[in-house]
């Protein structure tokens, strides 16, 4: 049975295809049409996905939408009218948004595909968030926790999922929050307060709470209160996103933090000004925390259940995942490599052929590369057009050669097999470089990804030797599978460690696995035995507001445009012509290496 998964017209559109229930190809619209976050209909990754099965539209036997456009539709016109007058501006946009297209979702999926209406079916937004958090891990029964701004109605859900020996599945939803009551949105009210992008730099946040305190964490608890029913709710004088599209917090709200900052005006975090930022971040990053370990405590309490897997956008927050971990009860915590809404189009396929057509459970494989698969002879051909340097490796010559550019103080585009599906670069798409110095850290700041200079760098480390350079507990290592988990670096190693050690010592690790990545996992082992330290900075092969690579072409175009040394695709290694400044700049690396 073939059944196909879209995520569309929120943000990170995808497309995700079943065959016989296991996943044949995912991917996120954004690597294909390069605009990020791209939030169409997502007619590329659905191309991309019949392609890589090597299968017609016509052979489809079902199309899962990842929501129910009309139970949204019910939700935003129930707001729009409840919050009347003050939404009289935004309604008839609202209104023109769903009823033009977003509210006929049937309709137009049948024309973009040309299958018949009948084999056009929906799931509900927090059923697609479950079905991918517990569906896609390596559990039998589990807790499940789902919470994002919104999806339909509902913001956040606990439920339970259980994979029967008899090959049946069950997935039941136990109570939901619904909007706008919202985890997410009190994030990302707090994100926008920050001049930060909404549905985007969440996890901006998250790395600017590292400089700063929770000295507000009093004020933030007069947003969100919980209910006698151990829920939670918002204290809606302080919001406006539930009334208007053009503001998430109200006068009130700046009353209570002070003035917003300017989005287009760095954050000096040697002023005072900086530092309200930062306590800001970090007090509403307390308060989250603090609000979903009692949630997940509660739950864990009611099942008794030793596992816990978490869906929506949320589960991006890997500083509270490892808390939850801590705290919750829960022994071990399971993360899906996209458990955002692009993660919808896998789970909304997945739930129609296990749940709605109650197929066989099936075991999936635990990795994260459903994409296409890069070209190596693609990128020899285009960087040999423009004089590049240009070599053919075997395995073994390749992973020697790259340990030593590593080793030499070179920043490598590393890019390998299938694209990773998510919004993190998990080995097959990603920046690799020495994990050493400061040095290098800003040099990867001011060169190469021309972001904010508080952002964290993530390691790679082999799970032999995870647990001798960072502290991670019994559990750990699952959350750091697939970067969803921020642990301490050990005090002896941070010297060693700087580029890759936030200011409040943590790092947010990938532990590999040989089988994940064999590659990328025989790399750490040949830079280890060339340095003594088998960890390497990894993060995601892409410029500021670029989406991360996908084809060699675009893995090339970012090779020229910033100062990245050398480019792999495949057994292809290309370096860029030499000069003199070129030299210089080589003995540049090799102090910062050092």
């Amino acid at each position: 049975m073939n059944i196909l998964g879209i995520s569309a017209h929120y943000h990170d559109s995808a497309a995700a295809l079943i065959a016989d229930g296991v996943p044949v190809c995912a991917v996120q619209e954004e690597r294909l049409s390069r605009h990020k976050g791209d939030a169409g209909f997502p007619l590329l990754a659905i191309e991309t996905c019949l392609q890589q099965a090597g299968i017609e539209r016509e052979a489809l036997d079902a199309v899962v939408f990842y929501e129910r456009p009309m139970l949204k539709f019910d939700r935003v016109l129930t707001c729009t009218l409840r919050a009347f007058p003050e939404s009289w501006r935004t309604f008839p946009k609202a209104m023109k948004n769903l009823l033009g297209e977003k509210a006929w979702m049937r309709g137009i999926i049948s024309s973009h595909l040309g299958v018949p209406a009948r084999k056009v079916l929906f799931t509900e937004h927090h059923q697609s968030h479950a079905a991918t958090a517990f569906l896609t891990a390596p559990t039998r029964r589990a807790a499940i926790m789902t919470a994002d701004a919104v999806g339909e109605w509902a913001t956040f859900s606990v439920g339970e999922g259980e994979r029967g020996s008899n090959g049946t599945t069950k997935i039941r939803r136990f109570r939901e929050i619904r909007f706008p009551h919202s985890l997410g949105m009190l994030y990302s009210t707090f994100t926008a307060y920050l001049g930060f992008k909404v549905n985007e730099d969440e996890y901006k946040v998250m790395g600017l709470a590292g400089y700063g305190q929770p000295t507000l964490v009093e004020q933030v608890r007069k947003l969100i209160r919980r209910t006698p029913d151990g829920a939670f709710a918002l204290d809606l004088d302080y919001f406006e996103f539930h009334t208007t599209a053009e503001r998430s917090y109200s006068l009130r709200f700046v009353e209570l933090f002070g003035p917003p900052r300017n989005p287009y005006e760095p954050i000096d975090l040697d002023t005072a000004e900086g530092q309200r930022f930062a306590d800001c971040a970090a007090s509403v990053q307390r308060v989250l925390e603090d609000t979903l370990v009692d949630l997940a405590q509660t739950l864990h309490q009611e099942t008794g259940l030793t596992d816990l897997c978490l869906g929506g956008g949320v589960a991006l927050n890997g500083v509270a995942n490892v808390r939850l971990l801590a705290e919750s009860g829960f022994e071990r915590i399971f993360v899906p490599p996209a458990p955002g809404d692009a993660g919808c189009a896998i789970g909304a396929a997945l739930y129609c052929d296990r749940i709605h057509f109650g197929n066989p459970d099936r075991d999936l494989p635990d990795h994260p590369f459903w994409g296409p698969s890069v070209d190596g002879s693609e990128l020899a051909r285009i960087a040999q057009e423009d004089g590049h340097h240009i070599e053919k490796l075997s395995e073994n010559v390749l992973i020697d050669q790259i340990a030593g550019d590593l080793a030499a103080g070179r920043i490598v585009g590393w890019m390998e097999g299938a694209l990773e599906f998510g919004p993190r670069a998990l080995g097959h798409r990603s920046i690799l470089t020495a994990p050493h110095t400061t040095k290098m850290r800003d040099r990867l700041n001011r060169e190469i990804k021309y972001r904010e200079p508080f952002r964290p760098f993530a390691p790679v480390v082999p799970v032999e030797a995870a647990e001798r350079y960072f502290d991670i507990p019994p559990g750990g290592t699952r959350l750091a599978r697939f970067m969803s988990g921020v642990f301490p670096v050990r005090p002896e190693w941070k010297p060693q460690l700087q580029a890759i050690t936030h200011v409040d010592g943590t790092a947010r690790v990938q532990v590999l696995e040989p089988g994940m990545a064999p590659r990328l996992h025989a790399l750490l082992e040949a830079y280890g035995r060339r340095t003594g330290i088998p960890v390497l900075l990894n993060t995601s092969f892409n410029l500021a507001g670029e989406p991360i690579v996908n084809r060699a072409v675009e893995g090339y175009s970012t090779f020229l445009r910033s100062k990245i040394d050398i480019l792999v695709a495949g057994g292809t290694r290309v370096t860029k012509r030499t000069s003199a400044m070129d030299k210089t700049e080589a003995g540049r690396m090799k102090e910062e290496v050092a």
